[in-house]
């Protein structure tokens, strides 16, 4: 089932010569059919095991806008819909005769109006969505994650190598951590010739390119237009070994066009905001963006610095309720550091209080003289941390490699090392993964407003979250040797034991009756304590349920309570 069916409903309307655009906000999402309690009607199974896992609850943000009141808007003469918010429950639409935005008005569900592309009205009270649905996506799999080191073989970066080794990256990527089962959405200005550039052939080859939209033309491909972002995404996720290997080369991705190199307008931010929570419901791990706003076309839209706090902007808002959904967001700082004015302080969505927010140095560590300024302007070090943005190394669409520079570079690099590091430790949720980055990077105990953090090292970062593991995972043995949880579980659980001898033990899942429903043999150590994962991929019934663990020396059964 393609994932963009909600969308497609769009491109049979009609495209108007001259469009003026408006966000309408609504008063309620009454008799939208959909339910909190039943939240696979909306979600995809991954995007609610994210949720559970991190025991962030579904609410009323999470539920689709009314289908009812999108059909009422709809229905008008000279009007289309664009897209449209959950979060902020809101409907940006395109207008080709602005007397019709009175009749929107006229709707009882309709709170206001606000014009995003022009400045003919100012906003609208009202008198007091077309429901984004996204198909359900299958995941399954079962992966082990046994707690001890498995070195698989090195990678030949080619020119990738300095910008991966300035931050350790090759240790994760030498432990087999390379963004395998993590799904990463890009948000950026097209991504040209990404079906053909030689780079993305092994994302293509295994299907691992999920699926993409340009919000900004309601069309599904992505390909045609500005390459940017394809050199965005070669910088994370590029696989030619000797020549280019990314961050995060073995990741799932998602590409969509938001913004528009034609104009710079605040629908810019709508289509952020309805990008996200795409990816959002299609159960995307992180957000990157290598885009940012501060000053428009038309400066009454602008977003001076005193706006820039972290929480204001409506695409600072979005980043921060990605992460309140459990996602990590990425963002570019900005390369306006050469200003003198309130100009050279960090962008929006990068002064967000919940992004991490991305400078630029080069490969010897200098902050780069573009690389935008913190604070945001409620006092928050910005940037969180940097990476190399001055003469970062990308794959062009002919798939020739070309050096760059500017804050877009920097940011995809640091993004793919931090997808790996959170395929490592999956147990954590956004907080806990950013807090270790941070505390690892070299300028942590000084932050200033160029540097923020400084340098992460993922080194030290991977063996901040193992000993934070293993002292939770002591905790919860306490006197015991083996433990599930949780319990209830709802997709997912998780083993932890420490085995008494060096070898192999034997796993089952079974059904109340004695069906094995699943098996695996996994190695062991005597005395370490080890941990592992299970992702159930078939539809499992509420009930009772056993894992039995054997090996040479001991055996014990343990009772599950699936939801």
């Amino acid at each position: 089932m393609r994932p963009f069916l909600f969308i497609s409903l769009f491109l049979f309307q009609r495209v108007f010569a001259q469009e003026y655009k408006y966000l309408v906000h609504l008063k309620d999402k009454n008799n939208n059919g959909f339910s909190i309690a039943n939240p696979a009607s909306f979600l995809s199974d991954k995007s609610i095991q994210r949720r559970t896992k991190q025991n962030i609850s579904i609410d009323s943000t999470d539920l689709p806008v009314t289908a009812a009141y999108i059909d009422s808007i709809s229905s008008l003469h000279a009007l289309r819909i664009l897209n449209k918010s959950r979060w902020f429950n809101q409907v940006l639409i395109g207008l080709s005769d602005t007397s019709v935005l009175q009749q929107v008005m006229q709707f009882s569900f309709v709170i206001s109006s606000e014009p995003v592309n022009n400045k003919q009205i100012k906003k609208i009270p009202g008198r007091i969505s077309v429901n984004q649905h996204p198909a359900i996506l299958g995941i399954s799999a079962v992966t082990a994650n046994p707690n001890c080191l498995i070195v698989t073989d090195s990678i030949n970066y080619g020119e990738s190598q300095s910008q991966v080794y300035i931050h350790n990256g090759e240790y994760l990527h030498d432990l087999g951590f390379r963004g395998e089962g993590m799904t990463v959405a890009i948000l950026d200005d097209g991504f040209n010739s990404y079906l053909s550039n030689p780079a993305f052939d092994s994302l293509r080859n295994y299907n691992r390119i999920l699926g993409t939209y340009d919000f900004v033309n309601q069309k599904v491909s992505v390909n045609e237009e500005d390459q940017h972002g394809a050199n965005c995404f070669s910088i994370i996720a590029a696989n030619i070994p000797g020549t280019m290997v990314g961050t995060a080369p073995d990741a799932s991705y998602w590409l969509f066009k938001t913004e528009d190199i034609t104009s710079e307008t605040p629908v810019e931010e709508q289509n952020w905001v309805a990008a996200a929570e795409f990816a959002d419901s299609a159960g995307a791990d992180l957000i990157t963006t290598s885009l940012g706003y501060s000053y428009f076309d038309d400066s009454i839209y602008n977003l001076n610095y005193a706006q820039r706090n972290g929480h204001t902007a409506l695409i600072s808002r979005a980043a921060n309720l990605a992460v309140s959904k459990g996602m990590i967001v990425t963002a570019s700082a900005g390369n306006s550091g050469g200003m003198t004015n309130e100009e050279k302080y960090v962008l929006c969505p990068a002064d967000g209080d919940s992004v991490y927010t991305v400078g630029s140095v080069d490969f010897s560590g200098v902050i780069a003289y573009s690389s935008s300024w913190g604070p945001n302007s409620s006092g928050q070090i910005k940037p969180d941390g940097v990476s190399v943005g001055a003469g970062a190394y990308y794959v062009a669409p002919d798939g020739i490699v070309h050096s760059g520079s500017g804050t877009s570079y920097s940011n995809p690099n640091l993004a793919g090392l931090i997808i790996c590091l959170w395929q490592a430790f999956p147990e954590f949720g956004p907080h806990d993964i950013l807090a270790a980055v941070r505390q690892s990077s070299n300028k942590y105990n000084s932050p200033d407003n160029r540097y923020g953090y400084g340098l992460p090292d993922f080194e030290k970062a991977y063996s901040i979250l193992l000993n934070k593991r293993l002292a939770a995972y002591n905790q919860l043995l306490g006197n015991d040797w083996i433990r599930v949880y949780p319990v209830p579980f709802l997709q997912s659980f998780n083993l932890i034991f420490k085995p008494s001898i060096t070898g192999n033990a034997n796993l089952l899942l079974l059904d109340v009756s004695g069906k094995i429903i699943m098996k695996k043999t996994v190695p062991t150590t005597a005395g370490l304590l080890q941990w592992l994962e299970f992702n159930i991929s078939q539809p499992l019934s509420s009930g009772v349920y056993f894992l039995r663990y054997f090996d040479q020396n001991e055996s014990k059964t343990l009772k599950l309570l699936k939801y």
